[in-house]
């Protein structure tokens, strides 16, 4: 097998995002794109020689192709051993639990996560350190800078590797390991929690629930865990089979894009609890029996019921959100006597936090959560977290939820997306916040003050390093508060996102629909930003 040296010249646009580098497909069917990204990531790197390195994807079009290149790669770049999942599909989260298990020098990951896949659709690729979390922002700002200089790129020439065979096989002088995606992550999950007492809960037949993969990389994983260790009923998971283009759906669980399961959940006899996972496996949306949970709720009903689990008897350390998240994970906060974390959006932030053994739970609006255990945010911990709550203290999903809101009063919350814009209109819309948050403070807007306006930033309390730009905050009295961002997950146009809360301490209001309870702020935040005159918008794309 003989290394061979290509020439090549860099690329525009490969500058890695919150979750790395997304584009369309064809963009990275280019001669060399992938190979020239996949080489600064590399030569972005110390130390790796003969080390060993994690590879797999969400099972979308070109994961495979991809993989097979970054294998030829790895060998002739020196490392030393590659754990491969089955068919080259490794959830993300399960990436980081492989990651973590072998000591392994770093894993790429690829996938677009919540974004559609298939020939014309996404695809996306990011590195992700030796914690098994995303890299930080000194190691992607490395990666673009070399992909804005690189001359050449190194492979091997060898055959593609068999990734349907578990197995070993030597690619040059490197050893590829094609693993079982599902059996590690399956093992840890079952030392953090009950698995008797949910699948005591399955047995008795009079509990049901409905959880749509989405034709996602979480199908062999839910069915696994699921349906064989825990004993749900064959066909509580449905849209198993991971499919290269998610079956046409976009998996993003949302009450949007998971309207089958939201139907079968809020039919007459339908199931009592439901459940939906992304693309890649790190996102999670929670209904249940005609109640939908907010993900911001979600955290905080988490975090305040963690130590029925037990692998979080002992307490939580701490509760990280990122800063569009609801308050309501404060309000337990304070209650557990720990504290909590506001960071800007991107898991990569919380990191830090859980090495440090600042945090243990995390969590983001965005129908992400996940703790300590891994360095990803993780779909299915969180199904699993609430199958736990739910069999310990035998309560519906809309109970838990209507207690919590009854002790800690109810954050009412919404988020709404206006997606597609022009790249151009959204940066204006921004700059004109930006440049009003000086004079917001003491303006009233009806029932409203404004108390205080910034363009968020933050220092990070264990490293001292700090990002700035992460949204602009509108914060009001009484707690209610609006919040701007433009999303960096999309491969198209811009999303400008719109964040509105409103703390509701009586509990005969908790049941109001959040549209209409956050009517008025819902048009103080459309005038605020003259979103309708600067983008042409007169309705979000996406609520939830």
């Amino acid at each position: 097998m003989t290394i061979r040296t290509v020439e090549t010249k860099p690329f525009e646009g490969q500058k890695p995002g919150t979750s790395g580098l997304r584009k369309k497909v064809v963009v990275f069917q280019q001669p060399n794109y992938l190979e020239n990204f996949v080489q600064s990531i590399f030569e972005s790197l110390e130390g790796f020689r003969g080390q060993t390195l994690v590879l797999g994807g969400d099972g979308r079009f070109y994961n495979r192709h991809a993989v097979q290149v970054i294998l030829r790669m790895a060998a002739a770049n020196g490392f030393g051993r590659v754990l491969v999942g089955r068919g080259g599909i490794l959830s993300t989260p399960a990436a980081s639990c492989v990651i973590r298990k072998y000591g392994a020098f770093g894993g790429i990951v690829l996938s677009a996560s919540h974004n559609p896949g298939g020939p014309q659709e996404d695809f996306g690729i990011k590195y992700n350190i030796g914690n098994g979390g995303p890299a930080p922002e000194k190691v992607t700002e490395a990666i673009h800078a070399r992909s804005r200089a690189i001359e050449f790129y190194t492979t091997l020439e060898a055959d593609d590797v068999d990734l349907d065979r578990q197995g070993t096989v030597q690619v040059g002088d490197m050893t590829v390991e094609v693993i079982d995606p599902v059996a590690d992550y399956a093992e840890l999950m079952e030392t953090l929690f009950d698995f008797d007492a949910i699948a005591e809960m399955f047995a008795t037949g009079e509990f049901r629930m409905c959880y749509d993969a989405m034709h996602a990389v979480t199908g062999p994983y839910a069915v696994e865990i699921l349906e064989r260790r825990l004993g749900a009923p064959g066909g509580t998971v449905i849209n198993g089979v991971p499919l290269e283009d998610f079956g046409g759906h976009h998996p993003d669980p949302n009450l949007a894009h998971a309207k089958k399961l939201v139907e079968i959940v809020n039919a007459a006899d339908g199931p009592d609890f439901g459940a939906a996972s992304d693309g890649d496996g790190d996102r999670n949306m929670i209904i249940g029996h005609r109640f939908y949970v907010t993900p911001s709720d979600s955290l905080a009903v988490i975090a305040a019921n963690a130590a029925l689990a037990p692998g979080y008897k002992d307490g939580l350390a701490g509760i990280a959100r990122s800063m569009p998240t609801s308050q309501a994970a404060d309000r337990v906060a304070r209650d557990l006597g720990i504290p909590c974390f506001e960071t800007p959006t991107g898991w990569k932030f919380f990191g830090t936090l859980l090495d440090a053994g600042k945090a243990t739970v995390c969590g983001e609006e965005s129908f992400g959560t996940g703790s300590d255990h891994v360095r990803e945010k993780d779909g299915l911990w969180a199904v699993l977290m609430w199958l736990n709550i739910i069999a310990r203290r035998r309560d519906s999903v809309a109970e838990i939820v209507r207690a919590h809101w009854r002790r800690y009063g109810r954050n009412i919350y919404s988020r709404h997306d206006y997606e597609g814009l022009e790249t151009d209109a959204a940066e204006g819309l921004m700059d004109h916040l930006r440049k009003a948050t000086g004079s917001l403070p003491g303006q009233r807007f009806g029932y409203y003050e404004v108390e205080k306006s910034d363009d968020f930033s933050y220092t990070d309390p264990v490293d001292g390093s700090t990002s700035s730009g992460q949204g602009v905050r509108v914060l009001f009295n009484h707690g209610s508060r609006i919040v701007y961002r433009l999303s960096g997950t999309g491969t198209e146009g811009a999303t400008l996102r719109v964040y509105i809360e409103r703390f509701e301490p009586d509990e005969t209001r908790h049941d109001m629909d959040p549209q209409q309870a956050l009517a008025d702020l819902i048009d103080i935040a459309r005038e605020l930003a003259e979103i309708g005159p600067r983008t042409g918008r007169d309705a979000p794309t996406v609520i939830t």
